[in-house]
């Protein structure tokens, strides 16, 4: 029987990838996520100090401090978390940007700023730990809260929600997935993959609050999840390290490759689902969305797509690393390049 190695191929035990004690309610769904990204981190052996962790404001945005303590980390205002990461990805083109975010800070006051995220396919992987309420200020529904969805005190929500992974498509996201924070084996193969893509990784995960939102009458209860929660395919991952296949049987899975090696394998589980279509995803989940359906898994990936840095054209060196002459080269090159616009 084979047993998980002590350390990875950089030396570093788990212990290596964790953070500080969590301050979160016991049985939060954020907790789960955290672990998952600890160990998908540990298993591809990144490096922590070349991972920059943003996050805004939210029970979520607290949780960077529960893992990669020796990563680099930015705790922005409400809803500029992605704003913060853009000038972190000009910056410094080397490091591996982990945006955790909430419903709240993503998708009301940060909404803005996420479309443009997006838009200039900003390499990051964004994670938004989803549980439909604003639970640091005593539970109001957020905006991804489901239309008929009740608080425990009797409030129904009447407003049709707003979906990170349908908005995400249309917007052009290259990789969009929702995992639920109960299904820690898809989250940790969904986590690894998005850090294997090239630019915009937008994971937004069902995390059930255990202090306002997880009682019989909501939709993103615990329990609730799981009884709605339909996998839309097995998936394994591979990093360009490794070379032994997945756990899903050969003849019957698909591949997906990515730029640096790295390969997510699927099988299909709910109709013949093909995740490289994007008009196909879209109407899939809105379909199941219409029927009480819970879908997770990889539900589209594009990892071709040009990025921020194909755009702007970026340095391959940090600026914190140019030397003055360069950033700032004198009053003639601004004079040639004022009259190159005239």
């Amino acid at each position: 029987m084979s047993t998980s190695p002590t350390t990875n191929k950089l030396g570093l035990s788990l212990q290596d990838y964790t953070g500080g004690k969590s301050t979160l309610c016991v049985g939060c769904g954020h907790e789960g996520i955290t672990l998952q990204i600890i160990h998908a981190a540990f298993e591809l052996g990144l490096e922590p100090h070349q991972v920059a962790k943003l996050s805004g404001i939210g029970c979520s945005s607290k949780t960077p401090a529960y893992f990669l303590r020796s990563a680099w980390g930015f705790n922005s205002i409400h809803g500029r978390a992605a704003a913060v990461c853009t000038g972190v990805a000009l910056a410094n083109r080397s490091m591996k940007n982990l945006l955790v975010s909430g419903d709240g800070d993503s998708m009301s006051i940060g909404l803005n700023h996420f479309t443009h995220l997006i838009r200039r396919n900003v390499p990051v992987v964004y994670i938004i730990e989803d549980n439909g309420v604003y639970a640091l200020t005593k539970g109001q529904f957020s905006a991804t809260a489901d239309q008929g969805s009740a608080l425990r005190w009797g409030q129904v929500n009447e407003l049709p929600p707003v979906d990170p992974c349908t908005l995400a498509m249309e917007l052009g996201c290259g990789f969009v997935a929702r995992s639920f924070s109960g299904n820690p084996k898809q989250l940790k193969t969904l986590i690894k993959a998005a850090f294997a893509h090239p630019g915009t990784a937008v994971l937004d995960v069902i995390s059930p609050c255990v202090t306002w939102n997880n009682h019989e009458t909501s939709t993103r209860s615990y329990q609730s999840a799981k009884q709605r929660e339909i996998p839309l395919q097995e998936l394994g991952f591979i990093p360009p390290f490794h070379t032994e296949p997945v756990e899903i049987p050969a003849g019957e899975s698909r591949e997906v490759t990515f730029p640096d090696g790295s390969r997510i394998t699927f099988r299909t589980l709910h109709e013949d689902y093909d995740p490289s279509n994007r008009i196909e995803a879209w109407r899939i989940v809105h379909e199941s969305r219409e029927k009480g359906e819970l879908l997770t898994g990889l539900l589209y990936c594009h990892p071709d797509k040009p990025t921020l840095h194909d755009f702007v054209k970026t340095t391959q060196t940090p600026l914190t690393a140019l030397p003055q002459s360069t950033l700032k080269p004198g009053p003639e090159v601004l004079l040639r390049i004022m009259e190159e616009l005239a």
